[in-house]
């Protein structure tokens, strides 16, 4: 699969999905993650979230900037490795800005220690299955063949 058709595939398949796992390094080098809402911006290899400057995310990112951000949906999975920075810039939360973010920060774009996370992609791995039946007739085949089990499409893209 060529780049270009790859980074359009992981741009398809993470679309609709706003809520992915961001993980990053604590201090000793063990790894956390915890759900972030991705802002609604067309994927171009950069991913969007708002934090707080207080948040340990935040510190973690100061200290190690490689990051994995997960998504999942019904059919598909997709797992980005990239490395973080911590953002603050007042026009980009403005032009960010929803109401669901809202939720967080009631004061607006103008919130103290409001942040950005920008995620510059590097890799991403996909599987993305043709949907629930015909995986079900794809696993049933497998059982009663012997043959391994193909579950969809298993992909990784450098972007």
């Amino acid at each position: 699969m060529a780049q270009d058709d790859g980074a359009k595939k992981v741009a398809a398949l993470v679309k609709d999905i706003r809520t992915a796992m961001l993980t990053t390094v604590e201090p000793d080098g063990s790894l956390v993650s915890r759900p972030m809402a991705v802002q609604e911006v067309e994927f171009d290899g950069d991913l969007w979230f708002f934090t707080d400057a207080s948040s340990r995310k935040v510190a973690e990112i100061g200290r190690d900037t490689k990051v994995n951000v997960s998504f999942s949906s019904s059919s598909a999975w997709v797992s980005i490795s990239g490395n973080a920075t911590v953002v603050d810039d007042l026009a980009k939360s403005k032009e960010l800005w929803n109401t669901v973010v809202e939720a967080w920060f009631p004061d607006g774009p103008e919130t103290p220690g409001l942040r950005l996370v920008k995620v510059t992609s590097e890799t991403a791995e996909y599987w993305d299955t043709p949907g629930k039946l015909a995986t079900v007739i794809s696993f049933l085949k497998a059982k009663a063949t012997g043959e391994p089990y193909s579950g969809g499409d298993n992909e990784t893209v450098a972007l």
